[in-house]
């Protein structure tokens, strides 16, 4: 004798019964410079793993404020090495957690075609009126453009027509907008632009700043949460981690 079917709503909790456990959100704060691939990175995640990641974006240093203040983040994907350790010894990330996602890279500016030169000859040259920079007391990327400056000998000079972002993704909204013909900005967002939005960049060498090492580090509320560890092995993985190098960052091997 064939077995009846079973009623339609009565197979969706059997499949329900054997599926996996409902797959947790990740609640991350994010270094605005890394917010294109965040964008790139979260589908892939959500794809591998069913984890369902939510970032907030903004600068390094305001994030350590907001932890520190009792924010409910399970991850921070920092703009540099030191708020990690400095989160890991106040007791308020997970011991041993830390490591290297990206290397970011410090892009010299401007949305017009020609506009950079590729010595960055331009910003000694001064005929612009305003300069954008990341304010260097929260966004590594603006303290590594304010070293940089200052080892070209050039940031007495500039100085008057300095203009800081809160993060470097108001910094480069401002040189994008106009209010500033040109800025210290990430590589990573010039990359992030169509070929023919890009403009004209200069990408400062290495030596004029000190590494932008960034680092992620799993926090206090997320230790408990499988998907937050998830996320940071994600990171790790070949596949995210050829997406980082094509959007301008180099990886730790």
């Amino acid at each position: 004798m064939k077995p009846a079917a079973l009623p339609f709503s009565l197979l969706l909790v059997c499949l329900f019964a054997v599926a996996p456990a409902a797959a947790d959100p990740v609640t991350a704060a994010v270094a605005s410079n890394f917010s294109e691939a965040i964008q790139r990175l979260a589908p892939l995640f959500h794809q591998a793993t069913g984890h369902t990641l939510r970032p907030s974006f903004g600068a390094t240093g305001k994030f350590y404020a907001q932890i520190r203040n009792g924010a409910p983040f399970d991850v921070l994907l920092a703009a540099d090495a030191e708020t990690p350790r400095r989160l890991a010894a106040e007791g308020l990330a997970a011991p041993g957690s830390q490591f290297t996602y990206a290397t970011g890279r410090l892009a010299l500016w401007s949305p017009k075609p020609g506009y950079v030169d590729a010595k960055g000859e331009v910003l000694k040259q001064g005929g612009y009126t305003r300069l954008a920079i990341a304010n260097p007391k929260l966004a590594p990327y603006g303290a590594a453009a304010e070293a940089a400056m200052n080892k070209l000998g050039v940031y007495d000079r500039v100085a008057p027509k300095l203009v800081q972002g809160e993060s470097i993704a108001q910094t480069f909204q401002f040189v994008q907008t106009g209010n500033a013909q040109l800025g210290f900005v990430a590589l990573a967002q010039v990359m992030a632009l169509k070929e023919g939005e890009r403009g004209s960049w200069w990408t400062l060498p290495g030596g004029l700043h000190a590494p932008i090492r960034q680092d992620a580090v799993l926090l206090k509320a997320g230790e408990g949460k499988p998907a937050a560890r998830a996320w940071l092995d994600f990171l790790k993985s070949p596949e995210a981690r050829r997406l980082i190098e094509s959007l301008g960052y180099a990886t730790a091997p």
